[in-house]
């Protein structure tokens, strides 16, 4: 097995392009790279990084060993896809035995200037971990590895004036595909996302009753998903997927709930409520309880009484 090179902060894609040792990218900014491998011969293993400054997304067609993310491994099956954006701590991954793969980098100065520049901030699926990775049927990889293929193309014969204009519309092509795939994933895990709400909502009850916000303060949504071991970003699109909601939203309103039921069952005074709930300031909570409720704390126990 070869020696695991540690290569720390890597800043360009030819940065990774030498640290795997691929030939140059024939583009600075954006490379694609089509991994295809038979036989269980060597183990191959990419370069442990501890931050990239690109976007990286990887298409897994085929893979009969395992994949090393950081300290664990993840069994992948045959058409997944991971998405990695700037600045996101990552580990290794390795792959052992029969594998084909492709690996897509993009800089963010890419995209300069074009509608994709935001627009690719607003895919949750670039914050998720390694083991909520997208899982595609056989119909939607064919979508995916036709995309991929263009993409390959464009980037290793067709490089003109028009290439960024059409690889950028590929790009774009990828990511809405990639969206509708994982909200379909959503849909047919949908038992497994409700244990996921199940557990949120057990985690918040528990953090009220046994008081734990008169030390921690007000539950924040990375308390939540490290209780429940996935990522922030995940935690968010599973509870918008069941219930319309982010995870700070949902922990909004369990907030207001066991505040309407200290307001309407206790004598405590708003600022000991706030207290009790982990706010640091009366003011917030009464400002957060008016959002929610269009009434002030004192209102809603003057109504409820």
């Amino acid at each position: 097995m070869k020696k695991q090179q540690n290569v720390g902060r890597l800043k360009s894609i030819n940065e990774i392009h030498e640290a795997c040792g691929l030939p140059k990218p024939k583009h600075p900014l954006i490379s694609l790279t089509h991994v295809d491998r038979v036989g269980n011969t060597d183990e191959i293993q990419l370069p442990s990084y501890g931050m990239l400054d690109f976007y990286k997304i990887t298409f897994v067609l085929k893979n009969k060993g395992r994949m090393r993310y950081g300290q664990d491994y993840y069994d992948f099956d045959e058409g997944s896809m991971m998405f990695l954006a700037p600045n996101q701590v990552v580990g290794s991954t390795e792959y052992s035995g029969s594998a084909e793969w492709f690996v897509f980098l993009i800089h963010p100065d890419y995209l300069f200037g074009s509608q994709l520049s935001k627009k690719i901030k607003q895919y949750g699926f670039f914050s998720y971990s390694a083991n909520e990775a997208l899982h595609l049927s056989e119909k939607e990889k064919e979508i995916i590895l036709a995309i991929f293929h263009i993409m390959e193309e464009e980037l290793n014969e067709r490089i003109d004036e028009l290439s960024q204009e059409v690889m950028l519309s590929q790009i774009d092509l990828l990511l809405n595909y990639a969206n509708r795939f994982y909200k379909r994933q959503f849909i047919t895990r949908k038992i497994t996302n409700k244990d996921i709400l199940h557990k949120t909502e057990t985690i918040l009850d528990e953090y009220f009753n046994q008081e734990r916000a008169l030390d921690m303060g007000v539950p924040s949504v990375q308390y939540v998903s490290e209780k429940l071991n996935i990522s922030p970003g995940y935690l968010s699109d599973v509870l918008r997927s069941l219930i319309g909601q982010n995870a700070q939203q949902y922990i909004h309103g369990k907030l207001i709930e066991k505040a309407k039921e200290k307001l309407s069952s206790t004598e405590l005074t708003v600022n000991e409520i706030a207290y009790e709930l982990g706010f640091e300031h009366s003011q917030s909570f009464s400002k957060l309880f008016k959002s929610k409720t269009n009434l002030t704390p004192l209102e809603f126990r003057t109504s409820f009484n």
